[in-house]
């Protein structure tokens, strides 16, 4: 991972800032991108303090200038982007007759049309490359269902198809995609109000633990890709 550009996008949050912290000290030149820049850049100079290489960079991932700047920036300063970790996300989960329209809309804005944006200018900037890995984050609400996830499950369902059909269309392009299907991760995800879930916290994956996942996607051999995996905790969380 020497000298390598990692981009976080979700580097605010618990899986972002691990994924950071484990990347640099493998020696990789990692940006968190984030749409409130405070808490990345929090981590990013603790990052560097210990003698890191982080960047921060702002982005909406909804709005297509905001992430075809992101883009620009990185590849005109630091150079082509080698990974692409797509860990952001917002969550809702509720009866589908209590949602309000405007909160599923908001779900699909940031979890769907913001995958696409991220990862049409990364793939675009990669295919000039001929190389790169791509990691996915539908979690394992993209593979299974539940009570109460019509909205959620529904956009994370399409990111994994979303995925899916890449892996499909960019076989020659040297472009590598893996998909990580999580149980749950002790984030600030349940801090949401719109996720109504009751859960025991201290029974669920840690950031640290995903970030290793996330690591060992990235560091595959160029001949081989980790194309699907799933972890769950080993106990039930919910209350």
């Amino acid at each position: 991972m020497k000298n390598k550009i990692i981009l976080i996008v979700g580097g605010s949050g618990g899986i972002g800032q691990a994924c950071a912290e484990l990347f640099s000290k493998a020696g990789a030149k990692v940006v968190l991108a984030a749409r409130d820049k405070k808490q990345a850049e929090e981590k990013a100079r603790a990052i560097n303090e210990n003698g890191g290489d982080a960047f921060v960079i702002q982005v909406d991932v909804t709005d297509h200038a905001s992430v075809s700047a992101m883009v620009k920036e990185i590849t005109d300063n630091l150079g082509p982007i080698d990974v692409l970790v797509n860990a952001f996300g917002t969550g809702i989960i509720q009866p589908l007759l209590d949602i309000e329209p405007d909160n599923a809309k908001a779900v699909f804005d940031v979890n769907i049309y913001g995958t696409f944006l991220v990862t049409q200018a990364v793939i675009r900037n990669m295919a000039e490359e001929k190389k790169g890995t791509v990691i996915m984050f539908p979690g394992i609400l993209g593979k299974s269902v539940m009570r109460n996830t019509a909205v959620y499950s529904a956009s994370k369902f399409a990111i994994t198809g979303f995925t899916k059909a890449l892996v499909e269309e960019h076989r020659r392009s040297g472009i590598k995609f893996s998909l990580l299907y999580l149980g749950g991760v002790a984030t600030g995800f349940w801090e949401n109000p719109l996720v109504e879930m009751r859960v025991q916290k201290d029974k669920m994956l840690t950031p640290d633990e995903v970030a290793k996942a996330v690591y060992y996607s990235a560091s595959q051999p160029g001949h081989s890709v980790l194309n699907e995996i799933v972890i769950q905790p080993e106990s039930h969380q919910m209350v």
